[in-house]
């Protein structure tokens, strides 16, 4: 490993706390030139984007879900309601900085496979026959190929296992502390004893130490192990790094997902806003976007859950937005309006967005980007997603 993936102290110590949690995967960084700065999400398990952003304004909504319609969700647009679980988002929708895009899908339509799904999202090329592509690299992996002065080499995936949407051609790192992450008793103490001696490291020691304990309890959500991982990314972003993906699972709501969505979103609101306020003043060239494998049923179940669908939501956050609304094209959840008549139609592409993001933040052409990057894709009209 060449010295440009090496990590301090201190992102070792946060890095422990990170890999033991049981819901947060790979992350991943690759360094550029300028200030844009890039982060995606990958939210593994497929969120329901129909209850994360609730179209009350549409009278099958509450036809269709019953039991998950209930509670007050917040206004936004008095067409859509955000989930009140992301309540902490609401000051982020108001300056602008948050936005959302419902009905995207990638090209994958002959199953509802989570496994081949994911890899369709991270791979990012469309079959022609809406299956999956053959091809085993990431999209993002070969954008940092094409954007101007980047470094490629100082590429990091920091996790139990790699992304594939960072593998490929540019060269990549891969660190995980799978010795150092199960320490014994002794093992601690001694450790302890080493940091304690020097106060710049005592701190997050002794705070890895807590988040590694935390991480491994059987509870959906902690807000100091969230907020801790989402200062660590953008302790990086700050650096010489300016992308990051990681990903975060536990999105799969097949039965009782209103206390599991509640959970999920809590913990999702504690990582952007940790990332926010990691940055600074650097959040103001951030833009932040989450991506799922595939939207869930228009329908509940009878399990007070939802089941794999097509059409789902995209998250956007960052001060490059141009956010304070909801983007796309509504399809309707009325007779004759869903997808085999049971999941929210799709009105646009998912990797349209990712594409111009790329354009809009580090320049890279349109024609390499549906070429390249996005292979078959169409980036059609730019949506102004970005500033």
């Amino acid at each position: 490993m060449s010295p440009t993936h090496l990590v301090s102290r201190r992102a070792f110590l946060i890095g422990c706390s990170v890999a033991a949690s049981p819901l947060v995967t790979s992350v991943t960084f690759a360094a550029a030139t300028g200030e844009n700065r890039l982060v995606i999400i990958l939210l593994r398990g497929a969120m329901d984007g129909l209850d994360v952003v609730r179209p009350i304004g549409d009278p099958g909504y509450a036809a269709l879900r019953p039991t998950l319609a209930a509670g007050e969700p917040l206004n936004l647009d008095g067409f859509f309601a955000l989930h009140p679980a992301a309540a902490a988002l609401m000051p982020l929708w108001n300056a602008g900085q948050l936005g959302f895009v419902q009905a995207v899908a990638t090209p994958y339509r002959i199953g509802r496979s989570h496994f081949v799904a994911q890899d369709a999202l991270e791979n990012g090329a469309g079959a022609a026959d809406g299956g999956m592509t053959p091809a085993r690299d990431g999209w993002l992996n070969r954008a940092v190929g094409l954007i101007p002065g980047a470094t490629p080499d100082t590429a990091v995936s920091i996790g139990r296992e790699r992304m594939m949407i960072l593998d490929g051609a540019q060269p990549t790192g891969h660190w995980f502390p799978s010795e150092e992450s199960a320490l014994s008793a002794q093992g601690q103490a001694l450790l302890a004893a080493l940091h304690s001696a020097d106060p710049l490291f005592a701190g997050p020691f002794a705070q890895a130490q807590t988040l590694t304990q935390t991480a491994n309890l059987e509870i959906p959500r902690d807000d100091l192990a969230y907020r801790s991982f989402g200062t660590y990314v953008a302790d990086r972003l700050r650096a010489e790094q300016r992308i990051a993906s990681f990903s975060v699972g536990g999105w799969d709501t097949h039965q009782s997902q209103a206390r599991t969505m509640s959970d999920r979103l809590a913990s999702l609101s504690e990582t952007i806003l940790s990332i926010q306020s990691g940055l600074g003043k650097h959040w103001d060239t951030t833009l932040v976007l989450t991506m799922t494998e595939f939207g869930r049923t228009a329908r509940e179940n009878g399990s007070n859950g939802t089941d794999h669908g097509t059409g789902g939501l995209m998250i956007a956050a960052g001060g490059a937005l141009r956010g304070g609304r909801v983007f796309g094209q509504w399809p309707g959840l009325g007779e004759g309006q869903l997808l085999a008549e049971r999941d929210l139609m799709p009105t646009a592409d998912v990797r349209a967005y990712a594409a111009w993001a790329l354009r809009s933040m580090f320049g890279i052409e349109a024609q390499a980007l549906q070429s390249q990057v996005f292979p078959g894709l169409d980036m059609g009209d730019d949506p102004g997603l970005v500033l």
